[in-house]
């Protein structure tokens, strides 16, 4: 909007119009939606609960608080810099979102997952990723969407040619977050950040263990396609059987590094 000129309310988007959320498809942890990416960018902006809550949320998915660590409320604030109350409410959020347990008189702790947790998680976020790809194929993509996601394809399988699994790991993140991010429904997107965020751990363990994802690339490749071409049947097919494969291989890599008993 150039100097001087008056804002204008926007009308509410017509039923079925292309929406997506601003920034897209944004690197940061608000705007990779559905994927958020632990950070602390941002935070003294943000209001004390706000700034409590994703201050712990990164401590919890970066490691820096393990899981099985119990603290005291007043232990957090003093760690955060806030008083008891905002804590109070970020840790009763983070344990909606299953990242922490609240233990009456005993503090807080971060929960750690086993294997059976993973792969109930993957079943969880999975179904709806797929729901989510189904709906932007039939939303449909704008020409400059299948430019961002047709560059971001080319840009994994140069990370895969080069071998480096971990610039690959996050354009896959990318990838996959800016696909879902079209999907118009901002309850099944709130829900999917909910589910990554449990499992961030447990993919970033994996991270120097995976082979070499050619066969993800060439899947990656046909879900677009179908996107592109707006075939929400195909589009659901495929991506189903990516997600299959994706999380099998997961669990499989997370077993051969924990072994059967192993919590992460």
């Amino acid at each position: 909007m150039g100097s001087g000129m008056v804002a204008q309310t926007a009308d509410p988007p017509e039923p079925g119009a292309r929406t997506r959320p601003e920034g897209w498809p944004g690197r940061d942890g608000s705007a990779r939606v559905g994927r958020p990416l632990p950070t602390l960018t941002g935070l003294a902006a943000l209001g004390a609960r706000d700034r409590a809550y994703h201050h712990l949320r990164h401590r919890i998915l970066t490691g820096s608080l393990a899981p099985g660590t119990t603290l005291l409320e007043t232990e957090l604030a003093a760690l955060l810099g806030v008083s008891r109350t905002p804590v109070r409410e970020a840790t009763i959020r983070l344990a909606e979102e299953g990242l922490v347990e609240i233990r009456p008189r005993h503090g807080v702790r971060v929960r750690g997952l086993t294997l059976a947790d993973v792969r109930d998680i993957l079943d969880v976020f999975s179904a709806l990723e797929v729901r989510a790809v189904e709906l932007v194929a039939r939303r449909g993509l704008a020409a400059d969407e299948g430019r961002v996601l047709t560059a971001l394809l080319a840009r994994m399988e140069r990370a895969t040619a080069a071998g480096d699994i971990a610039a690959w790991s996050d354009l896959d993140d990318d990838f996959h977050s800016a696909i879902v991010g079209l999907c118009g429904n901002p309850r099944l997107l709130g829900t999917l950040g909910e589910y990554w965020g449990q499992q961030f751990r447990a993919r970033a363990l994996i991270v120097p263990l995976r082979p070499a994802p050619v066969q993800s690339d060439t899947e990656h490749r046909a879900i677009v396609a179908a996107l592109i071409a707006g075939d929400a049947g195909r589009a659901r097919m495929l991506h189903a059987a990516h997600r299959d494969r994706a999380d099998a291989q997961q669990m499989d890599l997370m077993r051969r590094s924990l072994g059967a008993g192993g919590h992460v």
